[in-house]
Protein backbone atom coordinates (compact mmCIF):
# COMPACT_ATOMS: atom_id res chain seq x y z
CA UNK A 1 0.00 0.00 0.00
CA UNK A 2 2.85 1.97 0.89
CA UNK A 3 3.58 2.62 -3.03
CA UNK A 4 0.07 3.92 -3.25
CA UNK A 5 1.15 6.54 -0.56
CA UNK A 6 1.35 9.95 -2.81
CA UNK A 7 -1.71 9.28 -4.74
CA UNK A 8 -3.57 9.00 -1.90
CA UNK A 9 -1.83 12.43 -0.35
CA UNK A 10 -2.64 13.50 -3.65
CA UNK A 11 -6.47 13.05 -3.31
CA UNK A 12 -6.60 13.92 0.14
CA UNK A 13 -5.24 17.41 -0.76
CA UNK A 14 -7.70 18.02 -3.70
CA UNK A 15 -10.37 17.19 -1.63
CA UNK A 16 -9.02 19.67 1.51
CA UNK A 17 -9.41 21.71 -2.01
CA UNK A 18 -13.22 21.03 -2.86
CA UNK A 19 -14.24 21.17 0.70
CA UNK A 20 -12.73 24.56 1.71
CA UNK A 21 -14.32 25.80 -1.41
CA UNK A 22 -17.73 24.40 -0.32
CA UNK A 23 -16.87 26.19 3.42
CA UNK A 24 -15.94 29.74 1.72
CA UNK A 25 -18.93 29.61 -0.51
CA UNK A 26 -22.15 28.15 1.80
CA UNK A 27 -21.34 31.27 4.06
CA UNK A 28 -21.85 33.67 1.44
CA UNK A 29 -24.74 31.90 0.38
CA UNK A 30 -26.41 32.29 3.57
CA UNK A 31 -25.26 35.97 3.32
CA UNK A 32 -27.39 36.31 0.29
CA UNK A 33 -30.49 33.85 1.20
CA UNK A 34 -30.64 36.40 4.82
CA UNK A 35 -30.49 39.33 2.49
CA UNK A 36 -33.00 38.48 0.24
CA UNK A 37 -35.40 37.07 3.19
CA UNK A 38 -35.36 40.67 3.72
CA UNK A 39 -36.75 42.01 0.23
CA UNK A 40 -40.10 43.01 -0.91
CA UNK A 41 -41.97 40.40 -2.83
CA UNK A 42 -42.11 39.11 -5.52
CA UNK A 43 -38.10 39.20 -5.72
CA UNK A 44 -38.10 37.65 -2.11
CA UNK A 45 -40.52 34.64 -3.84
CA UNK A 46 -37.67 34.13 -6.66
CA UNK A 47 -34.42 34.59 -5.15
CA UNK A 48 -35.35 32.63 -1.82
CA UNK A 49 -35.58 29.20 -3.58
CA UNK A 50 -32.95 30.06 -6.03
CA UNK A 51 -30.60 30.08 -3.35
CA UNK A 52 -32.32 27.24 -1.70
CA UNK A 53 -31.42 24.80 -4.93
CA UNK A 54 -27.84 26.64 -5.18
CA UNK A 55 -26.91 25.67 -1.73
CA UNK A 56 -28.63 22.27 -1.31
CA UNK A 57 -26.78 21.41 -4.40
CA UNK A 58 -23.61 23.24 -3.09
CA UNK A 59 -23.87 21.32 0.20
CA UNK A 60 -25.05 17.66 -0.58
CA UNK A 61 -22.94 17.37 -4.01
CA UNK A 62 -20.13 18.73 -3.16
CA UNK A 63 -19.03 20.04 0.55
CA UNK A 64 -19.96 17.00 2.47
CA UNK A 65 -18.43 14.52 0.01
CA UNK A 66 -15.85 15.97 0.03
CA UNK A 67 -15.36 16.37 3.80
CA UNK A 68 -16.20 12.67 4.11
CA UNK A 69 -13.50 11.55 1.14
CA UNK A 70 -10.99 14.21 2.96
CA UNK A 71 -11.49 12.71 6.29
CA UNK A 72 -11.18 9.23 5.04
CA UNK A 73 -7.78 9.58 2.57
CA UNK A 74 -5.71 11.42 6.07
CA UNK A 75 -7.07 8.39 7.96
CA UNK A 76 -5.79 6.01 5.46
CA UNK A 77 -2.49 8.65 5.17
CA UNK A 78 -2.41 8.34 9.35
CA UNK A 79 -2.29 4.30 9.04
CA UNK A 80 0.42 4.09 6.06
CA UNK A 81 2.45 6.60 8.36
CA UNK A 82 1.47 6.05 11.70
CA UNK A 83 4.52 8.00 13.22
CA UNK A 84 2.84 10.91 12.31
CA UNK A 85 0.80 10.49 15.27
CA UNK A 86 3.87 11.14 16.91
CA UNK A 87 4.85 14.32 16.03
CA UNK A 88 3.45 17.49 17.96
CA UNK A 89 2.72 19.68 15.11
CA UNK A 90 0.11 16.94 13.72
CA UNK A 91 -1.04 16.80 17.42
CA UNK A 92 -2.31 20.49 16.47
CA UNK A 93 -3.13 19.92 13.62
CA UNK A 94 -5.74 17.18 14.31
CA UNK A 95 -7.41 19.65 16.48
CA UNK A 96 -7.31 22.06 14.09
CA UNK A 97 -9.31 19.67 11.90
CA UNK A 98 -11.69 18.68 14.90
CA UNK A 99 -12.45 22.62 14.75
CA UNK A 100 -13.31 22.66 11.27
CA UNK A 101 -15.28 19.78 11.52
CA UNK A 102 -17.31 21.68 14.36
CA UNK A 103 -17.53 24.82 11.89
CA UNK A 104 -18.68 22.10 8.89
CA UNK A 105 -21.48 21.10 11.39
CA UNK A 106 -22.55 24.46 12.89
CA UNK A 107 -22.91 25.58 8.82
CA UNK A 108 -24.76 22.22 8.38
CA UNK A 109 -27.56 23.77 11.39
CA UNK A 110 -27.45 27.01 10.02
CA UNK A 111 -27.87 25.38 6.47
CA UNK A 112 -31.16 22.91 7.18
CA UNK A 113 -32.41 26.73 8.95
CA UNK A 114 -32.44 27.99 5.95
CA UNK A 115 -33.88 25.47 4.07
CA UNK A 116 -36.93 25.56 6.24
CA UNK A 117 -36.60 29.67 6.06
CA UNK A 118 -35.80 29.95 9.61
CA UNK A 119 -33.43 33.17 9.91
CA UNK A 120 -31.81 33.26 12.96
CA UNK A 121 -28.72 35.41 12.31
CA UNK A 122 -27.99 38.62 10.53
CA UNK A 123 -26.00 39.09 7.40
CA UNK A 124 -23.19 41.26 9.43
CA UNK A 125 -23.12 37.88 11.63
CA UNK A 126 -22.40 35.61 8.58
CA UNK A 127 -20.16 38.06 7.05
CA UNK A 128 -18.10 37.45 10.18
CA UNK A 129 -18.67 34.07 10.56
CA UNK A 130 -17.33 33.36 7.02
CA UNK A 131 -13.87 33.92 8.00
CA UNK A 132 -13.83 30.69 9.96
CA UNK A 133 -12.98 28.41 7.31
CA UNK A 134 -10.08 31.64 6.31
CA UNK A 135 -8.50 31.56 9.78
CA UNK A 136 -8.37 27.23 10.03
CA UNK A 137 -7.06 26.93 6.68
CA UNK A 138 -4.13 29.74 7.31
CA UNK A 139 -3.45 27.45 10.31
CA UNK A 140 -3.16 24.24 8.69
CA UNK A 141 -1.39 25.37 6.01
CA UNK A 142 1.28 26.90 8.43
CA UNK A 143 1.49 23.76 10.52
CA UNK A 144 1.67 21.19 7.90
CA UNK A 145 4.26 23.58 5.83
CA UNK A 146 6.37 24.40 8.87
CA UNK A 147 5.70 21.47 10.88
CA UNK A 148 6.31 23.10 13.83
CA UNK A 149 3.74 23.29 17.19
CA UNK A 150 6.80 24.88 18.90
CA UNK A 151 6.14 28.31 17.55
CA UNK A 152 2.13 27.58 18.20
CA UNK A 153 2.02 30.87 20.01
CA UNK A 154 3.44 33.01 17.03
CA UNK A 155 0.54 31.07 15.01
CA UNK A 156 -1.98 31.97 17.42
CA UNK A 157 -0.81 35.51 17.63
CA UNK A 158 -0.89 35.77 13.52
CA UNK A 159 -4.02 33.72 13.74
CA UNK A 160 -5.31 36.98 16.23
CA UNK A 161 -3.95 39.05 13.48
CA UNK A 162 -5.39 37.86 10.56
CA UNK A 163 -8.88 38.18 12.45
CA UNK A 164 -8.17 41.36 13.10
CA UNK A 165 -7.44 42.42 9.76
CA UNK A 166 -10.35 40.95 8.61
CA UNK A 167 -12.47 42.17 10.77
CA UNK A 168 -11.34 45.56 9.82
CA UNK A 169 -12.21 44.65 6.29
CA UNK A 170 -15.48 43.12 7.13
CA UNK A 171 -16.18 46.95 8.67
CA UNK A 172 -14.79 49.01 6.21
CA UNK A 173 -17.19 46.68 3.36
CA UNK A 174 -19.90 47.93 5.84
CA UNK A 175 -18.83 51.27 5.31
CA UNK A 176 -18.73 51.62 2.11
CA UNK A 177 -21.60 49.24 1.02
CA UNK A 178 -23.66 51.64 3.43
CA UNK A 179 -22.37 54.99 1.31
CA UNK A 180 -23.99 53.10 -1.85
CA UNK A 181 -26.52 51.40 -1.15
Amino acid sequence: MMEYYNYIKALHLIFVVTWFAGLFYIPRLFIYHIEASQKRSPEREILTPQLQLMSKRLWTIITWPSAILCTLFAIILLVLQPALLQQSWMHVKLGFVVLLWVYHIRNHQIFKQLQRDEVKYTSNYMRIWNEGATIILFAVIFLVVLKSAINWVFGVIGIIVLGVILMLGIRLYKRIRGKNP
